[in-house]
């Protein structure tokens, strides 16, 4: 009888059937807890501005290695035009909820959100691949690590923000460190420089994004998602124009598997991820801090170098990335409360 009415559905067979359904399914319990766990692991993440900046420089620092392969393959309109359009695709869906929430704000700073959208993406990136193109890598290193002196530059015109004697120490700490890396601890290879045109529009660009980095402190208040979501689509309307000329002028883009990958990746790491990184970072350290970081491009260049090109281990390698990294440490430390 109990085995008839376990088979038909009695109260014997629900109290097994339950015991069986929380022996082989997780719980709800177990679904709200994995929950909280990564709300709280995000929610921690998003509170260190070290860490978030270290993960902005490092997907940068391959930016500029795959832009420099890439030259010649793709052109450099195409680049900046799908980068930002394939961002802002992927992006979408995760953002949207956010942006219609914060569509009001949007349109009341409209004229500072189109500020930001141009030299966050295509003021910036277009001058950059362009100068890619003619420049060496040595040089185009070189000078992103000055941008710690442009943001400040940039900071000081626009807000009159300036350089501590700490963060001043701390930025020329840095660029030895650069400099002993790029010059392989042979100082006598910058006598063997030489600067082109490539040079002088990738300084542009990095004229813009300091402009940019300086203005974040003016960022209306809104979601994170809301705010890159809406740079990233404005942002690409203005590269469309540039885009279509260079098709008229006979420039395709060749659709092969180095093609497709370089597209992945630099819409998804140095276009949504490291700007998230990068927006936030800014938000709790502030510009010039933030700006610090940009000689930490060169020591994970290195690293990369090492790790996943071959190159042979060196102790200019060591000495430099040392030298970087205390550079970096004095310039972010906070100043100690009066």
């Amino acid at each position: 009888m109990r085995r008839g009415g376990w088979l038909n559905g009695g109260a014997c067979s629900k109290k097994a059937l339950r015991r069986f359904r929380r022996a082989a399914l997780p719980s709800p319990g177990w679904s709200t807890l994995m929950t909280d766990l990564f709300g709280r692991i995000g929610g921690w993440l998003y509170q260190q501005p070290y860490l978030l900046l270290s993960v902005t420089f490092l997907t940068w620092a391959i930016n500029i290695v795959v832009g420099r392969y890439i030259a010649g393959h793709v052109p450099q309109m195409a680049l900046s035009f799908y980068r930002w359009s394939f961002a802002f695709l992927i992006l979408l869906p995760f953002a949207w909820h956010h942006l219609k929430s914060d569509w009001p704000t949007i349109r009341k700073h409209l004229p500072l959100m189109t500020v930001f959208a141009v030299t966050g993406t295509t003021g910036y990136t277009v001058p950059a691949y362009w100068g890619l193109q003619y420049t060496q890598a040595i040089n185009a290193l070189l000078i992103q690590t000055t941008a710690p002196l442009v943001v400040a530059l940039m900071a000081f015109l626009l807000f009159g923000d300036r350089l501590t004697l700490r963060q001043t120490l701390g930025i020329f700490v840095s660029l030895l460190g650069v400099v002993v890396i790029l010059c392989r601890g042979d100082i006598f290879v910058l006598r063997d420089i030489s600067f082109n045109k490539g040079d002088i529009w990738f300084f542009g660009s990095l004229l813009v994004i300091a402009f940019y980095s300086a203005l974040l402190k003016k960022r209306p208040a809104m979601h994170p998602l809301s705010f890159l979501l809406f740079t990233l689509g404005w942002g690409t309307l203005f590269v469309i124009p540039l885009y279509v000329w260079e098709v008229l002028d006979g420039q395709r883009v060749t659709l092969d598997t180095t093609t497709v990958l370089t597209f992945v990746y630099i819409a998804i790491f140095p276009s949504i991820i490291a700007y998230i990184c990068y927006n936030r970072g800014v938000q709790l350290i502030g510009p010039n801090r933030a700006a610090a970081f940009y000689p930490s491009i060169v020591a994970f260049g290195a690293l990369f170098a090492i790790g996943f090109l071959g190159e042979r281990p060196e102790i200019f390698h060591a000495v430099g990335c040392g030298l970087i990294l205390c550079g970096v440490i004095v310039a972010t430390r906070a100043p100690k409360a009066a």
